[in-house]
């Protein structure tokens, strides 16, 4: 017999999970907009509450809509089953709580989304859950971080806004030694540059608002399980019935039936219908963004006006070595960092921008800009803010796929529009 054909990334991102046979011949999958499923028997409705059968029964569970995009993203991370939510955030929530009693502790890298922060030191600090923060890139802290009390390790693939790329390979490895699973928030570098579960993660996260989206018309989530961590390790005797029920599975079903399914975090499936749309198109969007970052990082660190320039694909980046072999020689990410004199130049020179729009996004096909400090962190007192990185001199840029030199004259601009 011959042997299934296995297709590149670029086409399994249009193909994958396709199945027109299915849709009476379309080549979208249709939005099953319905609260509830109409069951044949009681008894299958039955088998299908005690996870007998995949059938559907209300919206709040599962849905033939998301489901698609679930398979979908599946594919594309290398996992073996995932669940999408209703926001990045929930997803990410979800994954720690499913994880995670009263007492417990997890190690994460410091270079956060703010959300994502605010989770780990303000909500969870309040039901006793400890997070022990450490620079992503210093691996011997991560291992002096881990003791009896940790549940998990978290990175971002690309640190925001920090842009610091930690080595997934060699934390995971850090991470197994100790019995722990190693989540991943991909969300800035998408499966087009990286692949998190191939280097040695066990979950991987996404915010599907972001890159894989591409058009900033909605908000979701994403967990993917690989499905090979050994959860009937000695952390994890409360997994012990998901495991009997699902296998290798059995982390996505806790995630499901304790809080995804409780906590009422479920995707809508238009949403999920348009996330479908836009991934059509992430290979070729992500390739521009690749081509115009550089360009722009570029441009702005020839700028007298800008102090300082802060992007992974300059030579002398801390984080450049690592992200050459993670990202497959793709590029190095959409965004860019960059530094003016102060936050009143900040200010000025955004309010100065003509093409480019100042939106709490990133990720957009359309070039974003915004001031972190004053904006997402403005909450933050100043040491934290410093922690993370982020100054009062400090723009974000994330790069879309307008030409670029439409994007430089929009840049140059506002720049000769400050004061001298």
């Amino acid at each position: 017999m011959a042997q299934e054909k296995t297709f590149r990334f670029d086409t399994q991102v249009i193909h994958a999970g396709q199945s027109p046979q299915s849709w009476e011949g379309a080549t979208l999958p249709p939005i099953f907009q319905t609260a509830s499923h109409l069951h044949p028997t009681a008894e299958n409705l039955s088998q299908t509450f005690a996870g007998q059968t995949t059938d559907h029964i209300y919206m709040r569970l599962t849905n033939p809509t998301n489901r698609v995009l679930e398979n979908k993203l599946a594919l594309l991370e290398g996992g073996q089953g995932a669940i999408v939510m209703s926001s990045g955030m929930a997803a990410i929530a979800n994954t720690c709580m499913a994880l995670l009693r009263a007492g417990d502790e997890f190690v994460t890298g410091n270079s956060l989304f703010m959300s994502t922060y605010m989770l780990f030191t303000k909500v969870f600090s309040k039901y006793n859950l400890t997070a022990r923060m450490v620079e992503p890139t210093d691996l011997k802290a991560i291992a002096e971080a881990i003791n009896e009390k940790t549940r998990f390790v978290f990175v971002e693939t690309i640190g925001n806004p920090k842009l610091d790329v930690p080595n997934i390979r060699e934390i995971g490895q850090i991470a197994h030694q100790e019995g722990v699973p190693l989540i991943v928030d991909n969300t800035l570098a998408t499966p087009f540059l990286c692949r998190p579960l191939e280097y040695g993660a066990d979950v991987v996260i996404h915010s599907t608002t972001k890159y894989l989206s591409g058009h900033g018309a909605v908000v979701g989530g994403v967990v993917i399980d690989k499905g090979e961590f050994d959860w009937a390790g000695g952390r994890f005797p409360d997994l012990k019935p998901f495991i009997d029920r699902k296998g290798p599975l059995a982390f996505l079903d806790k995630i499901w039936r304790e809080h995804h399914i409780n906590f009422g975090t479920t995707q809508s499936p238009f949403h999920s219908y348009l996330t479908t749309l836009g991934l059509d198109t992430l290979a070729l969007r992500m390739e521009r963004v690749m081509k115009n970052a550089p360009l722009l990082a570029g441009y702005l660190r020839g700028r007298p006006e800008v102090t300082w320039v802060n992007y992974p694909g300059f030579k002398e980046h801390p984080s450049q070595a690592t992200a050459v072999k993670q990202f497959q020689g793709r590029g190095f990410g959409g965004l860019i960092t960059f530094g003016l004199k102060d936050q009143t130049t900040c200010f000025k020179f955004i309010s100065g921008l003509r093409l480019i729009y100042q939106l709490a996004n990133l990720g957009d096909c359309k070039t974003l800009v915004i001031h972190p400090a004053s904006s997402q962190y403005v909450s933050f007192d100043e040491d934290t803010r410093h922690s993370l990185g982020i100054g009062s001199d400090m723009i974000r840029l994330s790069v879309g796929i307008e030409d670029a030199e439409d994007l430089c004259e929009d840049l140059a601009q506002a720049l000769e529009g400050l004061p001298r």
